[in-house]
């Protein structure tokens, strides 16, 4: 049998489920316990006609503009595992399995699509069009971790969200089938989910599926059914009875505490998998407010504090959340990959390994120095929420080192 994918967790809330006119995004990744994630940002622009870009393993064509994109992404990878675009539109994938064994031929990863999807839409229903246009151009494929010896592959499922809906899209292959959601809670994780309700698929995939055999044509078409190994498809129960735990309307607080939860499982602490980075978005439906979207940049999100990012035109970089480039000496880069495996680790990773040895060997101070981080974070709470009730336009100049200070901020309480 196949690798179990990683056990991340993806979710998504509208009102009335959500609080205040906001729809709420989410989400832990899980990943290799050692790997390193990184908070980038990218600047709109403009490309040269016949521009390519260089994703984690291909090239492809570049197009005339790029959105503003923040990542929160593996280090060693071109694209990212979650992020969101400057007009409000979040992504973020699952690595799932299905009857068809995904490609060991280098292509584009389900990450690459999450950062083109980025890039290139300026809704959600945009990002989903381009992400299964580049599917059926590109396909997918290639190692989903920095490993020399081993390639470990997956299929792709992907949560798209804007201030209006989120698409709940999933893949094998070139062929895929997305569900539209404007209302209650969603929770995605590393199993296949969608069943009856489609409302976009791969021109093709019907009868595709037919040719295999997996579906006779009289029974109702189920996407989940058809592209299951055995009965794994009972999408990800725990998660979302975390998420329906949450008494009252979703709000940002309540979906980190969700991804904060260790007994359900959404926040993993295992012998393979660590939750490395978390997001939590805040997406008004009222297009005069900004977006707000919180990262971690650190792993577990239970011994980790959400800072938010709001898009300016100057935003400040954030060197201390970034890993140190390799350019073309990274063993990522070079043929054959990973022979060896650098150290990544950002500024913020360094002081928060700090953090957690002192929790794990001394009670006393680690809780101490918990309850001020938590306590910093629910200061940035408050004034995000304080920002989302206000009148007046917001001032860019007031948030173009918003994410840098709190950066600062936690790492002058670890020093």
């Amino acid at each position: 049998r196949m690798a179990a994918a990683p056990p991340s967790y993806c979710f998504v809330a509208f009102p009335p489920c959500s609080k205040d006119g906001l729809v709420v995004f989410g989400k832990n990744s899980a990943r290799p316990r050692d790997e390193v994630q990184e908070v980038v940002y990218f600047a709109a622009a403009a490309h040269d006609p016949g521009s390519k870009v260089e994703c984690t393993y291909i090239e492809i064509e570049q197009v005339a503009k790029t959105h503003a994109v923040v990542l929160s992404r593996p280090s060693w990878l071109w694209g990212a595992e979650m992020g969101a675009n400057e007009h409000g539109v979040c992504v973020a994938n699952e690595a799932i399995v299905t009857r068809e064994p995904a490609s060991e031929s280098e292509a584009l990863l389900g990450m690459d699509l999450v950062r083109l999807g980025l890039e290139r839409g300026a809704t959600a229903k945009e990002a989903l069009d381009v992400i299964v246009a580049l599917l059926e151009e590109h396909g997918q494929g290639g190692n989903y971790y920095e490993d020399g010896s081993s390639c470990h592959t997956f299929q792709s499922a992907f949560l798209i969200v804007d201030r209006n809906e989120a698409w709940i899209l999933e893949t094998s292959g070139k062929y895929w089938a997305a569900e539209k959601i404007t209302e209650g809670a969603k929770c995605i994780c590393n199993q296949l989910s969608l069943t009856t309700k489609i409302d976009a698929e791969h021109p093709e995939l019907r009868s595709y599926v037919r040719s295999q055999g997996w579906w006779n044509g009289d029974s109702d078409f189920n996407f989940s059914e058809v592209f299951s190994l055995g009965d794994d498809h009972l999408a990800c129960s725990s998660g979302r009875e975390s998420l329906e735990k949450q008494s009252g309307a979703v709000s940002a607080q309540a979906m980190i505490d969700v991804l904060r939860d260790k007994d359900s499982g959404v926040c993993v602490d295992s012998e393979s998998f660590l939750t490395t980075a978390s997001i939590v978005s805040v997406l008004p439906q009222d297009p005069s407010f900004p977006c707000i979207h919180y990262f971690t940049g650190t792993p577990d999100p239970s011994r980790s504090i959400f800072k938010p990012f709001i898009f300016a035109d100057d935003v400040k970089s954030v060197p201390k959340v970034q890993s140190p480039s390799f350019g073309d000496d990274d063993p990522a880069k070079k043929i054959p990959r990973f022979q060896e495996k650098p150290d990544r680790r950002h500024e913020l990773y360094k002081a928060h390994e700090w953090a957690r040895s002192l929790l794990e060997n001394d009670q006393d101070k680690g809780q101490k120095l918990m309850r001020i981080m938590l306590d910093l974070e629910k200061q940035g709470l408050e004034a995000m929420e304080d920002l989302l009730t206000r009148t007046e336009i917001l001032d860019p100049a007031e948030v173009v080192d918003l994410f840098y200070d709190c950066v600062d901020t936690e790492l002058k309480f670890f020093k």
